[in-house]
């Protein structure tokens, strides 16, 4: 058994402690922004330079973190995972390979120019489960809710499909639910609540072999995460995305809110692809869940770091050190 697995085994069981905190790498970003996927190239002392590096790059990056075991899942495109599974990166190693199942058209929607994250969602999917099993058995699926019967029918008939074809593959997957990408009309805390319902109900009538590892949500607070991973803590297990890069303290305050609430997995992507020092921050976001260091000390031990490298922080300190993200000041 991976790493992953042992973890989820004893949440499953109800004896998590901090050490079962899973985190995951998502540099499935090509399935999303297309050409800037990799981030910008940086120079000598990590400035950032005005052009992009290249899928090589990418995958290098992602091979650094297995190498250092810093992550116990790594999500890719399944183009990325068919090259670097088939060099026998992941042999023998703790860390588990997983790829995006779907690229929905509000993803599409983050590419440069792309109209198409401005109207409400439709499924899409272009990797195949049967292709995709001999590289990785864990699959990632996106489902965007709007609150539009027809788009939301769409949306969980296209879901429905999947599941009977990934079974069919021998795959299982871990769901990612989108908050709305159009507007529903609802403030903030209505549209969590609604999004918590949705994903409640549209598992409800999915039995345990079909059912997701564990589910991939935006983080709306820690009331809304608080109440979604409290119904059902050993079978419904809540991890949170990353969303934007933000500070560096929000980086390390969403991981320490979210744990705190209850949410069990972090998916981070440009929150760690983005970054001066990816291996660093992703030590120190251990040390964060574990309780080691505070959101502030954690800033500060990474800056200090940055500063023994000669490497230059894209941000000074005392900018870094702030929270900027709304829902991370509220509660």
């Amino acid at each position: 058994m991976r790493r992953m697995d042992l973890k989820l085994a004893s949440i499953k069981a109800g004896n998590y402690k901090p050490a079962d905190f899973i985190l995951a790498d998502a540099k499935d970003g090509d399935m999303a922004f297309g050409r800037t996927a990799p981030g910008s190239v940086r120079g000598v002392h990590r400035e950032i330079e005005s052009r992009y590096k290249t899928r090589a790059d990418h995958q290098e990056a992602m091979r650094d973190l297995v190498r250092a075991d810093l992550v116990d899942i790594m999500l890719m495109s399944a183009s990325n995972a068919e090259a670097l599974v088939s060099e026998g990166l992941f042999d023998g190693s703790p860390v588990t390979p997983a790829v995006r199942m779907n690229d929905a058209t509000d993803i599409w929607g983050l590419m440069r120019g792309a109209p198409y994250g401005k109207r409400a969602s439709h499924p899409f999917r272009t990797a195949i489960p049967a292709r995709v099993r001999p590289y990785a058995d864990l699959g990632l699926y996106s489902i965007t809710f709007t609150n539009d019967i027809e788009r939301d029918l769409e949306t969980l008939e296209a879901y429905n499909e999947f599941r009977a074809e990934s079974s069919a593959a021998g795959m299982r997957h871990f769901l990612e639910v989108f908050n709305p990408n159009v507007p529903t009309g609802m403030d903030g805390a209505a549209q969590a609540a609604y999004v918590t319902d949705a994903i409640i109900r549209c598992l409800a009538g999915v039995t345990s072999a079909d059912r997701p590892v564990f589910l991939k949500v935006a983080y709306n607070g820690g009331r809304a995460t608080e109440e979604l991973a409290s119904y059902d803590p050993s079978g419904l297990i809540v991890g949170v995305a990353g969303g934007g890069r933000g500070t560096t303290r929000d980086t390390f305050e969403l991981l320490w809110q979210a744990e705190r609430r209850g949410a069990r997995v972090a998916l981070f992507g440009r929150k760690i692809n983005t970054v001066e020092d990816p291996a660093a921050l992703v030590r120190l976001m251990r040390h964060v869940v574990s309780r080691d260091v505070t959101t502030v000390e954690a800033v500060r031990i990474y800056h200090d770091g940055l500063s023994r490298a000669g490497l230059r922080p894209d941000r000074p300190f005392d900018a870094d050190v702030e929270v900027t993200e709304a829902v991370l000041l509220g509660t």
